[in-house]
């Protein structure tokens, strides 16, 4: 089954198209599962079935199988769009993951522990099925932070939605994630028998309580409707660890896909490309049994919150600071960025000098090496990380990521001068047009009244400042919007390069 392909300069390269039936005829550098698949038990739901989860946590999972730990297979879930899982049909559930350092090595593997793979919006009832079943006992979700519905405000539940009004009033014909786990609940509660446990996978702090408050509240909802107690029973027996996941996964583009197939040898219809570093840190608090993680490298423990805390500061902030710093510069991807010595030097100043000294401590953390680590993943020019991908949704990753640094430094009247440029920096960047006058495409939450106030204000950021539900109490703070003033001056005057420039320079004579 070995198919010959011929790429742009002529080169044949033997390529062998990627099912069950073919994993003895690939190369023998590509690791392949050599466990017996139909033995897996599947124990696993995963909710959103893309790149990341795929290179994260189903490699996790794969490599618990293939030391002999059979009773936690894999079911994915996806819920409205159906190319993946028509690859995965074609592929026999299989991907290969590539992972890619700096110096150009790779190393291939095919992950085999997914048992089935379900459509939401094609066949509901087969998910809900898989949900209810007591094989299942932990579910796990990457659905992206405003599935969740979570008001950053108040906290609480936003119910303010068509579907979920309909899955309040068909619940047995669910749409949205948190109506077909409610709906399962009530199953298995109906039926006696356990719940599962909910771990959420997403990029987002606190993502357990995010996830307890949407099941939680939707099954009030569903209550008061039918004068049932669901809500109470999930509060009580349902157990949602937080988690705090990591590893650059950028998007695997056809041109991607080829280069995969002509360096392994492997022809998979949508591989993942991925780093070598990964990093998995689980609340350890699970009402159904779990996996035995922490054999394969995952950091169990009872507070998540550090380690939250130093990636979304450390890796997340730097991704802001340089992402729209480095775009207004000309760059278009991070390994870009970090060529130049003037933003490498900015981004180490700035986790160092600015970030780090107020950080919680973490527990078996070295900060020190953790921040040559995010230095060397970010030089890798392997991944290639789009800045606009980076730079997408700012009004929702600075204040999660950028700001709480800026508030600690300004109460503790800390060095704060780098992170006030990052802001900045996004500030010239939401003027919708880069020094060349050419169009920058600006895309998130509330991106067209940040570029109107943007474009009126200029380098006067009182405009922008006056946007509370962003700037929150950083809107009243004087010297903050002197100091961002000064910054959005110089960034005019001159580039957002030689801007770095006149900041370390004032940094260093600072700390002399």
């Amino acid at each position: 089954m070995t198919d010959t392909t011929t790429t742009d300069t002529t080169t044949t390269v033997r390529t062998t198209p990627l099912r069950e039936g073919t994993l003895r005829e690939l190369p023998p550098d590509v690791s392949v599962p050599e466990y017996d698949r139909a033995a897996l038990a599947p124990a696993v739901v995963h909710i959103g079935v893309g790149g990341f989860h795929r290179a994260h946590q189903a490699v996790y999972l794969d490599e618990l199988a293939r030391r002999g730990h059979r009773d936690w297979g894999l079911v994915g879930v996806g819920m409205h769009s159906p190319q993946m899982g028509e690859v995965l049909a074609d592929q026999d559930r299989l991907w290969t993951v590539v992972e890619r350092s700096g110096d150009g090595s790779e190393r291939a593997r095919v992950v085999g522990v997914m048992t089935r793979y379900l459509l939401a919006a094609q066949d509901p009832q087969a998910v809900l099925d898989v949900l209810a079943d007591e094989r299942t006992r932990l579910v796990m979700l990457t659905i992206t932070g405003t599935s969740y519905r979570i008001d950053p405000h108040t906290g609480e539940f936003d119910a303010d939605d068509d579907e979920v009004r309909a899955d309040l009033e068909h619940p047995r014909q669910p749409a949205t994630v948190f109506g077909y786990l409610t709906e399962a609940l009530a199953r298995r509660r109906a039926a006696g028998a356990a719940p599962f446990t909910v771990l959420s996978c997403d990029n987002m702090q606190h993502n357990g309580s995010a996830a307890r408050t949407a099941l939680v509240s939707f099954a009030r909802l569903r209550d008061e409707r039918t004068g049932d107690d669901l809500a109470g029973w999930i509060e009580e027996r349902v157990s949602f660890p937080s988690s705090m996941v990591d590893r650059i996964t950028p998007v695997t583009t056809p041109e991607e896909r080829d280069a995969v197939a002509a360096s392994t040898g492997v022809d998979d219809r949508w591989p993942v490309i991925t780093e070598p570093f990964s990093q998995w840190v689980v609340e350890d608090d699970f009402c159904n049994g779990r996996p035995p993680l922490e054999e394969v490298g995952v950091q169990l423990t009872d507070d998540v919150t550090p380690y939250e805390t130093m990636k979304t500061r450390l890796l997340n902030a730097s991704h802001c600071a340089l992402g729209y710093l480095g775009y207004l510069a000309g760059y278009r991807t991070i390994d870009e960025v970090m060529a130049d010595d003037v933003f490498r030097a900015y981004l180490e100043h700035l986790m160092r000098d600015e970030i780090v000294p107020l950080l919680p401590p973490v527990p078996g953390i070295d900060l020190e090496e953790y921040q040559r680590t995010l230095v060397q993943r970010l030089s890798n020019p392997e991944m290639g990380d789009q800045l606009l991908r980076l730079c997408r949704r700012g009004a929702t990753k600075m204040p999660n990521y950028v700001f709480p640094s800026l508030r600690g430094a300004l109460a503790q009247q800390r060095p704060h001068q780098l992170l006030v440029l990052a802001v900045a920096g996004w500030m010239r960047f939401l003027r919708g047009y880069d020094y060349a006058g050419e169009p920058i495409p600006v895309e998130g939450p509330l991106s067209e009244r940040l570029v109107e106030l943007a474009g009126a204000g200029e380098v006067d950021p009182s405009a922008l400042l006056s946007e509370r539900s962003v700037f929150d109490s950083l809107s009243l703070d004087e010297h903050f919007a002197a100091s961002v003033e000064v910054a959005l001056r110089a960034l005019e005057e001159q580039g957002p390069r030689e801007v770095i420039e006149l900041y370390l320079a004032l940094d260093e004579k600072g700390a002399a």
